[in-house]
């Protein structure tokens, strides 16, 4: 039984419309930022990581809100076993990809102000491939040794879970066994995926901004600057909530502000991090319009 956000009735309606216009805009934002990098060819590469984003965001979603949403509008919110665990595994397998693919960004950011001259030798439509690949792999491959080793531990506590999906750490609450065997290669995992990237993202953007104060001109700083801008604020609110939900003690007091970060980067998340991408990069822009006219006058035509 998944108790959900609180126990207040009065905030379940506007929950769900929330919910629900979130969910729908991101489908729709996530769906349309696909099509368009795969029909307009000019888009392929390096928007080749924003069409993976887009995939793993609108994966993201469906792994949560449509349960979240069902919950709030038939007011059942059971879940079976086989199913919870289905749940944690593919929100913890788009988790560590969104990690990976945060990395695999910041290189490709790196190459591009850092190396712009060897930038088309080096992230070749192959190498972007190859990147992408291993970030899907590597964060199925986690959550599978994750949710492998939390499938031996025993369960004989209440079947409630405080929260509003099946998360590791309100899982094992309900364990009456041994939880260091999920806990400890979890905590190495997570520091391979999460701190370890994280670092790496650091180190490239300092070398990114190093790079950007020697240009010279200030047309040129701020064209640079703009390039990566999107990509630095998608990780600093990226990181920031994952760090608050799962450092942060599971105290009475805290455990509700840990259900609000956890529903803004579960919810909200998903549909910001496209539109922050989109709405700054010009190409994309530019083929929103194209593809609006194109669209435009088909429907002129056909009347």
């Amino acid at each position: 039984m998944l108790l959900g956000l609180g126990n207040v009735p009065t905030l379940e309606t506007p929950l769900f419309f929330l919910a629900l216009i979130t969910y729908s805009m991101s489908i729709i934002g996530n769906i349309l930022i696909v099509v368009l990098v795969v029909s307009q060819r000019h888009l392929h590469t390096p928007m080749y990581f924003l069409g993976n984003l887009s995939s793993l965001e609108t994966c993201y979603s469906c792994t949560i809100l449509p349960q979240l949403l069902a919950s709030f509008l038939t007011g059942d919110k059971a879940i079976s076993a086989h199913g919870c665990v289905a749940q944690l595994y593919f929100f913890g397998s788009f988790a560590g990809t969104e990690c990976h693919l945060l990395a695999a960004m910041s290189y490709d950011q790196y190459l591009a102000i850092c190396q712009p001259l060897l930038y088309a030798s080096l992230m070749t439509w192959k190498v972007c491939l190859q990147l992408v690949a291993a970030s899907w792999l590597v964060g199925m491959l986690v959550s599978a040794v994750v949710t492998v080793f939390l499938s031996q531990l025993k369960f004989c506590g209440p079947k409630t879970i405080d929260h509003f999906f099946c998360d590791l750490t309100p899982l094992l609450e309900l364990s009456c066994s041994d939880t260091s065997m999920v806990t400890l290669p979890s905590i190495i995992l997570s520091f391979l995926s999460v701190v370890f990237h994280f670092l790496f993202m650091l180190a490239s953007y300092v070398y990114i901004i190093a790079a950007i104060l020697r240009i010279l001109s200030s047309v040129g700083r701020e064209k640079a600057f703009s390039t990566c801008s999107s990509h630095l604020t998608v990780v600093t609110t990226f990181y920031c909530t994952l760090l608050i939900v799962y450092v942060l003690p599971r105290t009475a007091l805290l455990r509700q502000l840990n259900k609000v970060f956890s529903f803004f980067y579960t919810v909200l998340t998903p549909l910001v991090n496209p539109l922050i991408y989109s709405l700054r990069n010009r190409e994309v822009r530019d083929a929103l319009r194209k593809a609006l006219r194109k669209a435009k006058a088909c429907t002129q035509g056909a009347q």
